[in-house]
């Protein structure tokens, strides 16, 4: 049975590879979802990219009513002070890893404390854009093993 997964991208990765090199290296946002492609198998990959935050939230939703088999989401800026996008993942009912190209416990205040990191199943975070190759096989894993999302604190 042919399983789906999503990965979802937030605002700026569609400048990968020209964006802060230094950080984010020079992968482009093509190459990625090469990578994702590869790693995902004979699984069906919903891959997507936006700068906006009522769009991420309604591929979420979207992921929901289909329902994904699981989620990768590297909700960029997203991640540290959109509560509508945790909201939207709070509703998720299958293994979501939350995926970033940087280390961001490395990084300046404002980019260390993730809201999404509450409700992933997992974290990956600076393994550069290797690390979406290694959150979805990991996330063929989760789903293998039957594994669900913690349930987010109240």
């Amino acid at each position: 049975m042919q399983r789906v997964i999503h990965v979802l991208n937030g605002p700026n990765l569609n400048r990968l590879g020209r964006r802060e090199p230094e950080i984010y290296g020079s992968t482009t946002l093509a190459e990625v979802e090469a990578m994702c492609r590869d790693a995902a198998g004979d699984d069906r990959l919903v891959f997507r990219q936006t700068n906006h935050e009522g769009q991420l939230v309604d591929w979420i939703h979207d992921a929901i009513d289909q329902p994904a088999d699981g989620i990768v989401i590297n909700p960029a800026g997203l991640s540290f002070r959109s509560i509508p996008v945790l909201d939207a993942l709070r509703m998720v009912g299958c293994p979501l890893i939350e995926l970033h190209i940087s280390n961001i416990h490395r990084r300046d205040a404002l980019h260390q404390h993730s809201l999404v990191s509450t409700v992933a199943t997992a974290v990956i975070a600076g393994l550069g854009a290797r690390g979406y190759a290694t959150a979805v096989r990991a996330l063929r894993e989760l789903i293998e093993e039957g594994a669900h999302p913690p349930n987010p604190p109240s």
